[in-house]
């Protein structure tokens, strides 16, 4: 299902991302200029609904603020320098293992406020990218990510306590000074584990609203 960036009604313009909605069941709306928020609002909602979205949240308006905050984004940021040492090693994602990855991938972020369903296109891209990685120790899977430039997109370790290990094995591929990451502020064991490891917010990027249905 494709997203639609421009959803344009008398009372306003929205952007649509519905992309999940096939997997999740869920739409996320960002409101960009709106005369009448309410109706613009109800108006993105039934066409969302209308393609089987069943979860709603919504972000760029004060009105928002009237419903539940669901999760708050921001973005984290340390000095690539002095990295945390770790004997875990990366091994990049390729087209026989991709499936494996992929799969990880949608099970440990499918409670992850916010978080993107994983297709296969999307996997392609990563592998054509050469962002995916393995993180192994002695032939232990300790977890997976995305990492490149000077950001880190995913952080997903499959054995408990091994998130340190995860996380200083996908800086090692980082270039320039600062590391950067995304994470949702209710995701508390991320954010613990980020800064833990030397990250401090630098900016709040959005804040998202459970939408109920009877918006009108």
């Amino acid at each position: 299902m494709q997203n639609i960036p421009m959803f344009t009604t008398e009372n306003g313009i929205a952007s649509l991302t519905l992309k999940e909605i096939p997997y999740t069941h869920k739409a996320y709306i960002t409101i960009q200029d709106a005369s009448q928020p309410r109706e613009l609002l109800a108006e993105c909602v039934d066409f969302c609904r209308a393609v089987g979205a069943e979860e709603f949240y919504a972000t760029g308006h004060n009105f928002l603020e009237s419903f539940p905050l669901h999760t708050t984004i921001y973005e984290m940021k340390r000095p690539i320098s002095d990295l945390p040492e770790t004997d875990a090693c990366l091994f990049p994602v390729q087209e026989k293992t991709m499936e494996q990855w992929r799969n990880i991938y949608n099970c440990r972020m499918s409670g992850v406020s916010n978080a993107a369903f994983m297709t296969i296109a999307d996997a392609q891209r990563h592998i054509r990218e050469g962002n995916a990685y393995f993180v192994h120790r002695n032939g232990t899977l300790l977890g997976i990510g995305i990492a490149g430039g000077e950001r880190i997109e995913n952080v997903i370790s499959v054995v408990p306590g091994s998130g340190q290990a995860v996380l200083s094995a996908l800086l090692s591929v980082l270039s320039g000074e600062i590391a950067g990451l995304i994470v949702a502020d209710d995701n508390r064991r991320a954010v613990a584990l980020y800064e833990r490891l030397g990250f401090v917010k630098t900016r709040e990027i959005s804040r998202w609203y459970k939408i109920f249905l009877d918006v009108k």
